[in-house]
């Protein structure tokens, strides 16, 4: 069987788009659209069809194949962590640019409720001479942030920590705390296909969606050298709030809201003792 005679046998047997057919062959069976008059054996086949069955029965497509392209890089993903969004890469691209501009050598990064570990793990490999942590209050997650960076080769502190709590006991001190926690509140309407399959727990940040900021902001000086970066990823219409905890906790300090590319407030960053 060619390349086209499987899109539409699938597209027509199980009423799925090309798109995601391709999709699949790509991410998972490394097959591209290039290879179109390449022959498909019936063992892909079989495999491609029960994945097709997985999607069809409200599956993302990132846990159907097995990983998810984040900053150029390949990063496995399933139920135990959620999927990275391209939101997420915009963090990144600022942390780095920033990173670059205020320190110097031997910087250390912790990354909290790192999840697959994209954030952290893509820093790393970005600035190689980063010292990178990567926490999680989930086991699991830790597990597949390891497996993330083995595959990427990449050496990282990996430890489990309700948000800092673990940290603050080890006494270690970061030049960068950036992270991406959970910030939905309890009644925020979100798609099924997020509720259904990812982990709540990597969702939901209490009642008002705050729980998680507050805990980092009470905490953070506990960790943070004298001159340091906070790096947070936040909801669309938190930044109000995120600056009312910043100035509480950190007050005086200069702070930046950037924009996604959707013209959202989805970054906030504190420069804690850092000059131009």
């Amino acid at each position: 069987m060619k390349y086209q005679e499987l899109i539409d046998r699938v597209k027509n047997e199980y009423d799925l788009d090309s798109k995601s057919i391709e999709y699949i062959l790509e991410y998972y069976f490394n097959i591209k659209g290039e290879l179109e008059y390449a022959s498909i054996d019936n063992e892909v086949f079989n495999i491609l069809i029960n994945k097709v069955k997985r999607l069809k029965a409200g599956e993302p497509i990132q846990y159907v194949v097995g990983n998810v392209d984040f900053y150029g890089n390949k990063f496995t993903v399933d139920k135990r962590v959620l999927i990275p969004r391209f939101e997420t890469e915009e963090l990144v691209h600022y942390t780095k640019e920033y990173i670059n501009k205020y320190f110097k050598e031997n910087i250390s990064l912790i990354d909290v409720g790192t999840g697959s570990g994209a954030i952290g793990l893509t820093l790393k490999k970005e600035i190689p001479s980063l010292n990178v942590t990567l926490v999680d209050i989930s086991t699991e997650a830790l597990e597949m942030s390891s497996i993330n960076a083995k595959n990427l080769g990449l050496k990282v502190n990996i430890y489990k920590s309700d948000m800092l709590k673990e940290t603050i006991k080890r006494k270690e001190k970061y030049d960068v705390l950036i992270s991406n926690p959970p910030y939905l509140t309890k009644i925020e309407e979100i798609m099924d296909i997020v509720k259904k399959n990812e982990p709540s727990i990597a969702l939901y940040g209490g009642n008002d969606g705050l729980k998680y900021y507050r805990l980092l902001f009470r905490d953070a000086k506990l960790i943070l050298k004298d001159k340091a970066l906070i790096a947070l990823e936040i909801g669309a219409t938190q930044a109000d709030d995120i600056i009312k905890l910043a100035n509480k906790y950190f007050e005086g300090c200069p702070y930046e809201i950037k924009k996604d590319l959707e013209g959202r407030d989805r970054m906030f960053f504190l420069f804690y003792n850092l000059g131009d």
